[in-house]
């Protein structure tokens, strides 16, 4: 591992999202993954005194498609950088008119309908199944609230994100159906990644930043290209400025009262005896806490 910033608070987000004033002593570096090639380099700094490690999730220049991403090497690599909190940051669609363009929703549940993704860094000769009944970290969850509400932005504590396969976007059908279901928002990227960060025993919380209602909405042909990109640009100028008050509430190293750090204690269930050597050599940094205990 060319470096390790421990206690290191992640970010994985949009290819602009580390353009923060103030992150200083910044440089890209390749890390490598047993489970093949991130997103791309990982930027690491430090912002008032905190390290900090950032990922663009679809590359610079939005180079890979959602169902392309290799969430295991992203979430794997952070791992190995020395990350203890992830903050995952996305753009989505509404399925609520309360949750105009520029709200930023604060999610606590997941709905997982995607199907082309590996899913978990276990498999044959070395199964777990770890608990994903409240799926994000609410001590990091309570701290990016206290961050959106003492920068003024407009937000939203708890949601339920629909994660769909993509690329394309819903049909009108589908809408309406996610729609009476209770779901929140819609998007195409935070599953598998909160689960492989629950496997991974990193701390995980998501803002899903709306860009415009879903196609449900009877106004939704109305809206223009240039006024999406319009939100869009202002949500990563909030971004950044939830980032820089994120920082100063957060601290990786302390054991999380969540229990996120110890989320492998009970889940492997396959006898040590008829383990996959090879999957176990994967694992090193995943799992290596309870593999070599």
């Amino acid at each position: 591992m060319a470096e390790r910033q421990s206690g290191a608070l992640g970010i994985i987000g949009g290819s602009g999202l580390y353009e923060i004033e103030g992150l200083a002593n910044t440089r890209w570096i390749s890390l490598e993954s047993p489970f093949g090639a991130p997103s791309d380099e990982f930027l690491f700094g430090e912002l008032a005194g905190r390290p900090l490690v950032f990922l663009p999730r679809h590359g610079r220049g939005h180079r890979l498609s959602p169902g392309a991403i290799n969430y295991r090497a992203n979430i794997d690599a952070m791992k190995r950088a020395g990350v203890t909190e992830i903050l995952s940051l996305s753009a989505v669609g509404s399925l609520r008119e309360t949750l105009a363009p520029g709200t930023f929703v604060i999610v606590d549940q997941f709905v997982d309908r995607t199907t082309q993704r590996e899913k978990s860094f276990f498999g044959a000769g070395l199964v777990a199944h770890v608990a994903m009944a409240k799926p994000v970290c609410a001590r990091l969850s309570q701290a990016v609230e206290k961050a959106c509400r003492n920068a003024g932005i407009a937000y939203v504590q708890g949601g339920t994100y629909l994660v769909m396969e993509g690329p394309q976007f819903s049909t009108l059908a589908e809408s309406e159906f996610y729609r009476s279901a209770g779901f929140d928002v819609i998007g195409m990227t935070n599953m598998p990644e909160a689960k492989l960060a629950r496997e991974a025993e990193i701390c995980y919380a998501t803002v899903a930043m709306v860009t415009d209602y879903d196609c449900w909405h009877p106004d939704h042909d109305s809206v223009t290209v240039e006024a999406i990109l319009k939100v869009l640009f202002a949500n990563a100028d909030r971004a950044r400025e939830l980032v820089r008050g994120v920082v100063p509430l957060t601290g990786g190293e302390v054991p999380c009262p969540e229990g996120c750090n110890r989320a492998l204690d009970h889940a492997i269930v396959t006898a040590e005896d008829v383990r996959d050597a090879k999957l176990v050599a994967r694992l090193d940094a995943v799992a290596g806490r309870v593999l070599k205990a």
